[in-house]
This record gives C-alpha cells, structure tokens and sequence, in this order.
C-alpha cells in the first residue's frame, strides 16, 4: 500500500514537473537574453 502511494505521489510530481517544463525553459531564456546576474549594473 506504501509503495502504491509512493509511485502515485511521484507521478503526480513527474506530470506537473512536465507540464511546468515549457514555461521555465522560456523563462530562463528571457533571463539569459536580459543578461542575468550581470544585469543588476544596468538595472539598479
């Protein structure tokens, strides 16, 4: 019974992970484009 619940917890985990992936993807490319850590010079 453990071990089902287990599995259904990580699914449920693994399928929102996957769902949510696209949007950070894109996030994290917009912060590259934006200059990342480096960009607090230019944007006190």
């Amino acid at each position: 019974m453990l071990i089902a619940q287990a599995l259904l917890v990580s699914g449920l985990a693994l399928a929102l992970f996957m769902r949510e992936l696209p949007g950070v993807v894109r996030e994290l490319r917009i912060y590259r484009m934006t200059g990342g850590v480096r960009a607090n010079r230019r944007y006190p």
